[in-house]
């Protein structure tokens, strides 16, 4: 598959995401955890991916095998809708 600017956003968009798992960016890509770490270090500032770094590892929900909870998801009742990358504001 060839990464669009559009695509490489949105992967970027969903490897930020607390509660969007690698293997959603896997299924939809086609890109493994380790390319998803590739693009991000080779997309951003170094401070802003070992800010991100920092975020990720570790965290269960970035993980489908270790997520408390099966089905659904989790979201706000203040979450605004992302559209075309660019966020609706309050």
């Amino acid at each position: 598959m060839t990464l669009t600017e559009q695509h490489i956003d949105r992967i970027i968009e969903m490897a930020w995401e607390d509660r969007t798992p690698f293997e959603a960016i896997t299924f939809q890509f086609e890109l493994s955890e380790q390319d998803v770490i590739a693009l991000m270090r080779r997309e951003m500032k170094p401070s802003s991916f070992n800010m991100w770094r920092k975020r990720v590892q570790g965290r269960a929900t970035k993980h489908q095998k270790l997520r408390t909870f099966e089905e659904g998801r989790f979201k706000c009742s203040r979450q605004k809708q992302i559209t075309h990358n660019s966020i609706s504001k309050r």
